[in-house]
């Protein structure tokens, strides 16, 4: 089996939404649509895996993130990471992911990235603690702020555990934004 990585393309939202909208999820074409004029704004990068010729998931890297420790730090944030059931545990997360990192290092030593924190979300979180994620010790928030200590709160997938990783080797060790050379297909 060939895996293959390539950035979103305006022939992709209506196939991702179909693939997932068979195995049960909605995950509508506009939602698509949105990562394909952010990418073309140089807002994210979308990559899409394709085993043998078809979709199989995909990762996005969004430059300036909406988590605000990550966007004052100027620390990129992997984002809506998402394999279809039918293609889990054949090694495509772990390609999207170290591809989402490699496109990191050109502008960032340090990776971000949220996970929900109920059961859910248990195998990325153990996928992103392996990968050396570690929390970043700000607590929990919930898309508007810090859970604190009393808080009554609805568990949903707005309360998220921030993590990051140091990446090692950066064009730009300050984490600020710089261009670097990037290639936007790779063969895995």
């Amino acid at each position: 089996m060939n895996t293959y990585i390539r950035e979103i393309t305006e022939k992709d939202p209506l196939i991702i939404s179909a693939a997932f909208r068979e195995q049960g999820w909605d995950k509508p074409i506009s939602l698509y649509e949105k990562y394909v004029a952010e990418q073309t704004n140089g807002e994210r990068i979308t990559l899409i895996a394709e085993m043998d010729g078809v979709f199989a998931g995909y990762v996005n890297v969004i430059w300036e993130s909406h988590y605000p420790a990550f966007r004052e730090r100027h620390i990129p944030e992997v984002s809506d990471f998402n394999v279809l059931l039918k293609y889990r545990r054949l090694g495509i997360g772990m390609k999207l992911m170290d591809r989402a990192e490699e496109l990191i290092t050109e502008r960032s030593a340090v990776a971000g990235i949220g996970v929900g924190v109920f059961s859910d979300y248990g195998n990325a979180q153990v996928l992103y603690v392996n990968r050396g994620y570690v929390p970043d010790g700000q607590g929990i928030h919930n898309g508007k702020g810090y859970i604190q200590y009393g808080d009554q709160i609805v568990v949903d997938d707005d309360i998220v555990l921030y993590l990051t990783k140091e990446l090692g080797n950066s064009t730009n060790q300050s984490h600020g934004r710089s261009e670097g050379n990037r290639s936007n297909e790779s063969s895995v």
